[in-house]
């Protein structure tokens, strides 16, 4: 019996051996290596002897006006693309929720813009929005509402707005997904309950809707945060952080100041900066649902 119990640690050993080393040497050891580089003078002009400066990357991205401005724009992508998703999808959740037929046409649907390049739908939205693109066409030759093209994306607002509308475009039907799974499982006896009590649609939802799927809420919450946070590909191609760097935000800073100055030490402290924001928003957002539930129950 001893035998064969070692035969099993010996044989789940060997089944887990492989995934640990990957994900040690994939997952464990960049993240240690960032670390250490945090640390360091790593740039350019260091690529082989680096010097320990302790806390000065930390310190000079603390004091960068570019990073407070980038950090500002992921701040405010994030919470107007979060609510924005979540709000939408949720709506169109319900709605699709309700109608006996077409429901998987309907998802697809809305599914579409989530499984769409970044890149292709980026540049479109670019190309709608550029100087001499198709919104300034329409309102300037077709509509004649204007006599001049506007400059939506030369401005911090301009081009901060055009991104947030295609995070919210992308990010509906990906929430859409999420929520009508959470409302079908959702018992109906509890609906019908309500019906024979006299409750309408809209106390269904608050009362009954909301407080059972607020498991998925907190983890749509989560996950859409933490991609707000990680917002690149679309400001890149729409923007680049113009004008002025302007419109960064703390990825597209990251990657300018680590591939265009090559300055590895300050974008390997600004990582674990947005790491750690990331964490305490993330514990924020559960104390938070769960304070909301001890003070509900």
């Amino acid at each position: 019996m001893e035998l064969r119990s070692k035969r099993n640690r010996l044989q789940v050993g060997s089944l887990l051996l492989p995934g640990v080393l990957f994900f040690a040497l994939f997952t464990i050891y960049p993240i240690v290596k960032l670390l250490y580089m945090s640390f360091l003078k790593w740039d350019l002009g260091s690529m082989v002897n680096h010097s320990f400066v302790g806390l000065t990357n930390y310190l000079d991205v603390i004091t960068d006006e570019t990073f407070r401005i980038s950090f500002a724009n992921t701040l405010i992508y994030t919470l107007v693309t979060v609510p924005g998703q979540m709000i939408l999808g949720l709506v169109a959740a319900v709605l699709i929720n309700e109608i006996p037929h077409f429901r998987v046409t309907f998802r697809v649907i809305y599914y579409i813009p989530v499984i769409t390049s970044w890149v292709i739908a980026s540049l479109i939205f670019r190309y709608i929005f550029n100087t001499e693109g198709m919104l300034n066409y329409l309102l300037t030759n077709v509509l004649h509402l204007t006599s001049t093209n506007i400059r939506w994306l030369d401005g911090r607002w301009g081009g901060l707005t055009v991104a947030m509308m295609l995070g919210i475009w992308k990010g509906v039907g990906w929430n859409l997904v999420v929520f009508l799974a959470a409302l079908q499982s959702v018992p109906q006896e509890l609906y019908e309950s309500a019906s024979m009590d006299g409750c309408n649609g809209i106390k269904k939802f608050f009362y009954i809707t909301l407080p059972s799927i607020k498991s998925t809420i907190l983890f749509a919450l989560v996950m859409l945060t933490i991609g707000g946070f990680n917002v690149f590909t679309s400001i890149k191609m729409i923007t680049g952080g113009k004008p002025m760097h302007q419109t960064e935000t703390v990825l597209t800073w990251m990657y300018y100041k680590a591939f265009n100055t090559g300055e590895f030490g300050y974008a390997a402290a600004l990582s674990f900066i947005v790491a750690v924001t990331l964490v305490f928003l993330a514990i924020l957002q559960f104390k938070a649902m769960k304070q909301k539930d001890e003070a509900n129950s």
